[in-house]
């Protein structure tokens, strides 16, 4: 793995060992931005299930101005704080150990709003769209912001919730990439790119 792209391309990026983190893969992570970027001029960015760390990381290269990483596992957490040093992201960044709920919970206390989410879950968990409506029930979320999800291929999540709209939605194998915009009312409307299959 490494940073694809920005001013810290090119610097190789640790992974967690074993099988219980799947990172995402290069091809995905440079997807994923095409699809959301490629850059980003500031704003805030949120790796809720961190793993590695790497995208996150890939965001703040790309001109996010601050990423705060969260991840319950402790071996997780080494890896991020070594991936974040090797892209030289330290002061850009906030590391915490902590489950999703509780995590959300703190960070809504110190009233931040993120222009940009991402979910990559174990693939066991398929509540996203419930971790998406908190976000926005807690006033977590800046205006317009862009909410990435991955996930299994076989989960499918709705193409529009209360609050989101789903822009783009990609399959590449068993991975699959949904993306929300973040949409203050309950207007949502259906819609968006949902043609992108890749094997």
């Amino acid at each position: 793995m490494r940073v694809i792209s920005g001013v810290a391309k090119g610097r190789p990026l640790k992974a967690v060992p074993g099988n219980q983190t799947r990172p995402t893969t290069d091809k995905v992570k440079e997807a994923i931005f095409s699809m959301i970027g490629p850059y980003f001029d500031g704003g805030t960015a949120l790796d809720l299930f961190a793993g590695t760390g790497g995208l996150g990381i890939e965001a703040w290269s790309r001109g996010a101005e601050r990423v705060i990483f969260v991840d319950r596992e402790k071996i997780s957490i080494d890896i991020i704080r070594h991936n974040i040093a090797a892209a030289g992201a330290e002061q850009a960044s906030e590391i915490y150990r902590n489950d999703a709920e509780r995590a959300l919970k703190a960070l809504a206390k110190r009233g931040i709003r993120f222009d940009l989410v991402f979910l990559d879950p174990p693939y066991k968990m398929t509540t996203m769209d419930a971790v998406m409506e908190e976000l926005a029930a807690k006033e977590m979320l800046a205006p317009d912001a862009i909410i990435v999800v991955e996930h299994d291929a076989e989960v499918v999540y709705p193409e529009a919730l209360d609050s989101f709209r789903q822009t783009r939605q990609a399959k590449y194998g068993d991975i699959a990439v949904s993306i929300y915009e973040y949409i203050q009312g309950n207007d949502t409307e259906v819609g968006g790119d949902t043609s992108d299959d890749e094997q």
